[in-house]
């Protein structure tokens, strides 16, 4: 009996004793507690740019106490983290494309924590204003890179579903977001720092929470390998089978007999050499330029020319509506609600906005100089219409993870983008008060498509030039929400109707485009009913 048993390991060896691909060899790991361990870091770092970015937005009305803020400097603060993101995208692109996905993203996570925090304890908005490029700045090269870092884990089957997990993952996160907010920000609290001479209150706190989550996932990711098709592709295929094979053991929790992997097959993607990285420290700066073009050119040049393109004009459009018309909710549905109060109960978001704007117009002329309330607390209203926004991406994320190996990516792309598009063009002509914010919230889902284009963009770019490729459509969806903001604030309230007609019109464009995506007809088929394709579907 013991015979047999010590016998039942053996064809298994000589079986896996042969080469295989590297998507085989994937597969062979099986799916298990690496996976769901990662994919939740994943989100995680993905939540953490929406606190870098758009949690700030709590801070800015209650922080005038302690900043004395001017509504110009508002708007510089509401931004600048996204301009740290802007001119930082290629630096992270091409140094994760050179380096390795972990050794940009483990680093950048600590740098976004320290400057988080450090932000916390100021008092001069010139000050808070540079910690918070840096914030954006770091945490744009573990936000973009994490995409290719979790896709390379993952078999061509499971690597969109395994970046649309970690998509719910995020959109788990930003639901807490507004509780999280108003359990911090809205306390009675403060004390004084003497060495600093500043008077520490919540939303302080607050601003150290949002940058706790860079910190627990880097020292979490410190226990993690680099990117096995990463280490493949620079020409060192003995430790991506030794990745490949810790991957396996974890996940059998080393139940079963180790992988015996003989080679994995040569791909035909292009390697950078290890002689080649090592010519930089040798020839200086000249040859870092050089090498940053060879690694930015092909993404302009054919064959990947009209990719690039597609998937930047994508995801320009979808962070023009998604972050541009985001920045305004709050203040638009407050003036929504005054209008109501007010007896107006039938009335277009736009007039609303006329008609509050012509209302603050006739108060002002009758002060020579305005006296800003210094307020402690944020309405609740903000934090309702926030919690119900984060709730539809999260039971959005959590379908969409469900159903695109099933649907492919082209109909989820069409479905959202036209059905957001159209309620941008209906919110204009509704004068039914709440069926308007419902389509104002509705187009404002338009980010769903966000993570569908980088899942499009993992497929379409090989693995030396994929997280390059992210990087670079993802500066030019940050360049978006810069425009977007800039164009609703010069247009709302002159030409509030342009604003949603030109948000509802380019997301309309963005679904036509959307059929011209190489390949985007194929579709993953679905997994066979084992725990691979279960274990990822109960997410």
């Amino acid at each position: 009996m013991e015979t047999s048993i010590e016998r039942i390991p053996e064809p298994k060896i000589v079986n896996y004793q042969r080469s295989v691909t590297f998507d085989d060899a994937l597969s062979m790991t099986k799916f298990g507690k690496f996976n769901y361990i990662l994919i939740i870091i994943s989100g995680t770092i993905l939540t953490n740019v929406l606190l870098e970015t758009l949690g700030i937005s709590y801070v800015i009305p209650v922080a005038d106490c302690d900043l004395l803020l001017t509504t110009k400097e508002k708007g510089v603060l509401s931004g600048v983290a996204f301009a740290g993101i802007i001119a930082s995208s290629h630096l992270w692109g091409f140094l994760a494309d050179t380096r390795g996905r972990k050794r940009v993203i483990v680093p950048t996570l600590f740098l976004t924590f320290i400057s988080t925090a450090l932000s916390s304890f100021t008092s001069n908005f010139w000050i808070l204003t540079i910690l918070r490029f840096f914030s954006g700045f770091f945490i744009s090269g573990s936000s973009a890179t994490i995409y290719a870092y979790l896709g390379e884990f993952h078999n061509k089957r499971n690597g969109s579903r395994a970046i649309m997990g970690a998509s719910f993952v995020f959109g788990v996160g930003c639901l807490l977001l507004p509780g999280i907010a108003f359990s911090i920000i809205n306390q009675e609290w403060e004390f004084v720092v003497p060495f600093l001479g500043i008077v520490y209150r919540p939303w302080r706190l607050f601003l150290v929470v949002c940058g706790l989550p860079n910190l627990v996932c880097a020292f979490m990711l410190l226990k993690f390998p680099e990117s096995p098709k990463f280490v493949f592709t620079q020409g060192n295929p003995d430790k991506a089978i030794e990745i490949i094979q810790w991957m396996h053991k974890l996940n059998t929790s080393g139940k079963e007999s180790k992988l015996q992997i003989a080679t994995i097959l040569d791909e035909t993607e292009p390697r950078q050499t290890k002689d080649r990285r090592g010519e930089e420290n040798e020839n200086g700066f000249s040859t870092l330029m050089k090498l940053v073009w060879d690694q930015t050119a092909p993404l302009f040049m054919k064959p990947y020319l009209n990719k690039t393109a597609i998937v930047c004009i994508l995801q320009f459009g979808i962070y023009l509506s998604s972050n541009g018309l985001y920045m305004f909710f709050p203040d638009i549905l407050n003036r929504v609600a005054e209008v109501q109060e007010g007896g107006s109960k039938q009335t277009t978001i736009c007039n609303a906005v006329y008609e509050t704007q012509a209302k603050l117009l006739m108060h002002d002329s009758n002060f020579t100089e305005a006296i800003p309330e210094c307020n402690q607390k944020l309405d609740i209203m903000a934090y309702e219409n926030s919690f119900i926004l984060e709730l539809m991406y999260a039971l959005g994320f959590a379908v969409i993870g469900l159903i695109i190996n099933a649907v492919g990516k082209l109909p989820i792309l069409v479905f959202v983008f036209f059905c957001c598009g159209l309620c941008g063009v209906l919110i204009t002509f509704i004068d039914v008060p709440l069926l308007a914010v419902w389509l104002y919230v509705i187009l404002l889902t338009c980010g769903y498509c966000i993570n569908v284009v980088n899942a499009v963009t993992v497929d379409l770019f090989p693995t030396n030039l994929r997280a390059m490729a992210v990087c670079i459509s993802l500066m030019f969806g940050r360049l978006g929400s810069v425009v977007g903001a800039n164009i609703v604030g010069v247009l709302l309230d002159t030409h509030c109707e342009l604003s949603f007609w030109i948000s509802g019109i380019s997301l309309i464009g963005c679904g036509i485009l959307s059929f011209f995506i190489p390949n985007i007809y194929k579709r993953n088929p679905s997994a066979p009913r084992i725990s691979v394709s279960s274990n990822i579907s109960s997410r």
